[in-house]
């Protein structure tokens, strides 16, 4: 049975369209296995129309929100789990952060659907294809509107499954059946702790057992009090934060964690659009936004969270300077972008971080999709490979212009707006990361200007032609999102109301990233200054970050020699020689050893048993009688 939590002025039809918002993705992936697994048609159509179901149905919510903004916030949920001691339902916590939120994925996540149609028109498992796509939505549909701890962990991990399903969609090809086994275990590893961070919060949850709950709204109402009475211990919560931000840690890729993110382009172009813009790698995010009543209060916790995302963002700068593959390249500024939205969240930011993750997901999802109509134009992603694009591929070169400038922060878009607002935030509350920063601001307009001179001005290779209208359309749309985005009032949706106009945060940003632009274009656009000479020059840190920091030789090495000769040798040892050698067969030899023993006894003569009887008999007769 339904039940409405929170309702100040429930809408009529909140429970029908929100459970619609959820569950028609699901909807979509149950028919394409069922009867469209053979079907492209069908499954494409499936797919695309539950997920611009559920954006229609989350556009209908937001309008109504802001027409009257008391109906939100509002919870729907059905008893799921009932033990003694254990409740756990299955909701929907609908508020201004999970509505943001469900926005970017159903509209993002619509967009990506409907260009798949072109760039996966060739595909031999298109079905399979759009049925994990569907489960994929469902799944970041499920962390995003969930209403307890257990049903987020869920849908976490079914986003940690559909991403290797989708990584690896090519599995035939080694690569990409490794990239989706390494994703996966890294998640793996990271949402271990992040399950035992939840287990805890469940047990502090009230001193008696019965009472204890996974519920957000119950738990953020509870903590403060249990703390203040001294109900918990003091190092407990400090403790519970850094385990829960084991789970942002993996799923956002932040370092160290971030080793599995680049290697995920080895799956499709639209898989890597997704997961980098509008899903899996926002969700470490939004959980950050989601708990941040909990973070706020930990100052330890927000200074780790702070510092692990500045260095994200700037080593990932680093690592975009020497790479030549085109996707990798947006695959390390999603890791830097990343960083910035985590340093905004432990800068105390929430609002900062999800401006920068909305904005971030129209302008990223538009440089993935640019980038994987470059692939189908071309078949070609090293940049090297590539040049003059401009031309035979104006719509796509356009798009990837208006991508490249919103990332970098250029005036009037998207990136402009969001990233500055982070800026600005560091600027007031730690000098040190607001220059880190800026200066990784720099950096990235620099290392996505290379890009774009090298793949699409000079002298064109081969025979590109423009992508089918399918691609170029949702090209076009977010391309617009790209130039309205910073417009759009999105943090004031979220209930900050701005202030005034930070002109020195805004001058000083403007002038990195101009330098950045200035000199790649002097190096790659008018070769006024040799590339090949920079990296002799500075062939060390060109080599070490060539390496990318020698993080997955490490983590190679790791596996290699501590758990394959050292830990599983062990184990191999206890097994071999423990278990099976003294536990099972030393129990097997002892019971022969006695059977061949008693077997002595019982030979079937008659002499030997006489003689036995006599031996008896004499032993009897010898033994003393004591009065």
């Amino acid at each position: 049975m339904v039940a409405t939590l929170l309702a100040p002025r429930p809408l009529p039809l909140a429970p029908l369209v929100s459970w619609t918002i959820l569950l028609a993705p699901l909807g979509a992936a149950l028919l394409i296995q069922v009867v469209g697994i053979h079907r492209r048609r069908l499954s494409a159509t499936l797919a695309i129309g539950a997920l611009l179901t559920s954006f229609v149905c989350t556009g209908w919510v937001f309008l109504q929100a802001l027409h009257n903004p008391a109906v939100l916030p509002f919870e729907l949920s059905i008893s799921w789990i009932s033990l003694p001691g254990l409740t756990v339902p299955f909701g929907i916590l609908m508020d201004r952060l999970s509505l943001l939120m469900t926005l970017v994925v159903t509209g993002v996540g619509s967009a990506i659907f409907i260009y798949s149609i072109g760039y996966m028109a060739d595909d031999h498992a298109y079905s399979r294809f759009f049925g994990v796509l569907s489960l994929f939505a469902f799944s970041m549909l499920t962390i995003v509107l969930s209403n307890n701890w257990i049903e987020l962990f869920i849908g976490w991990e079914l986003v940690g499954c559909c991403s290797y399903l989708l990584i690896g969609h090519w599995y035939a090809r080694p690569s990409a059946a490794e990239a989706g086994k390494k994703a996966f275990l890294v998640n793996r590893v990271a949402d271990f702790g992040f399950f035992i961070g939840i287990l805890a919060l469940w047990a502090i949850s009230s001193p008696l057992a019965s009472e204890r709950t996974f519920h957000f709204q119950a738990l953020q109402e509870r903590l403060p009090g249990l703390a203040h009475q001294g109900l918990i211990p003091l190092a407990m919560l400090p403790l519970i934060g850094l385990l829960l931000f084991c789970g942002p840690l993996g799923k956002s890729a932040q370092f160290p964690l971030h080793v599995w993110l680049p290697d995920a382009m080895e799956g499709p172009t639209p898989v890597s659009a997704l997961i980098h813009a509008a899903t899996m790698v926002a969700a470490g995010v939004y959980l950050l936004c989601r708990a941040f009543w909990l973070f706020e209060h930990l100052p330890s916790v927000m200074t780790t969270i702070m510092w692990v995302g500045a260095s994200t963002a700037f080593l990932s700068a680093c690592l975009a300077f020497v790479e030549n593959d085109l996707k990798r390249i947006l695959a390390y500024s999603t890791l830097s972008q990343l960083g910035y939205m985590v340093m905004a969240l432990g800068l105390g930011g929430p609002v900062a971080g999800m401006y920068h993750l909305t904005t971030h997901a129209f302008f990223k999802a538009l440089l993935f999709l640019a980038a994987g109509s470059v692939i189908h134009g071309t078949h070609e992603q090293d940049i090297w490979k590539l040049g003059g694009l401009l031309r035979p591929m104006p719509w796509t070169s356009g798009a990837f212009l208006i991508g490249g400038l919103a990332l970098c922060g250029f005036p009037g878009l998207s990136g402009f707006f969001s990233k500055d607002e982070i800026l600005v935030l560091a600027h007031e509350r730690n000098l040190a990361l607001y220059w880190l920063g800026t200066l990784t601001a720099g950096m990235t307009a620099f290392y996505i200007a290379r890009a774009w001179f090298v793949a699409f001005t000079g002298k064109a290779r081969g025979h590109p032609h423009e992508s089918p209208p399918v691609m170029i359309g949702p090209l076009v749309l977010l391309a617009a999102l790209s130039i309205v985005g910073g417009y759009l009032g999105i943090p004031r949706f979220l209930g900050e109301h701005g202030g005034a106009f930070h002109w020195a945060v805004a001058g000083m940003s403007l002038a990195v990233v101009a330098a950045g632009l200035v000199l790649a274009w002097l190096i790659y656009g008018k070769q006024a200054i040799s590339a090949q000479q920079l990296v002799h020059a500075l062939a060390l840190p060109y080599s070490f970050l060539q390496r990318r920091y020698y993080i997955d030789e490490i983590y190679a090495w790791y596996v290699a020699v501590i758990q394959q000769k050292l830990i599983a040798g062990l184990c191999a040892w206890v097994e071999r020689h423990v278990i099976i050698g003294l536990a099972v067969n030393g129990t097997a030899r002892l019971t022969q050893d006695m059977g061949r023993l008693i077997r002595l006894c019982q030979t079937g003569r008659i002499q030997t048993y006489a003689l036995a009887f006599l031996i008896g008999i004499v032993w009897l007769l010898s033994i003393p009688i004591r009065h």
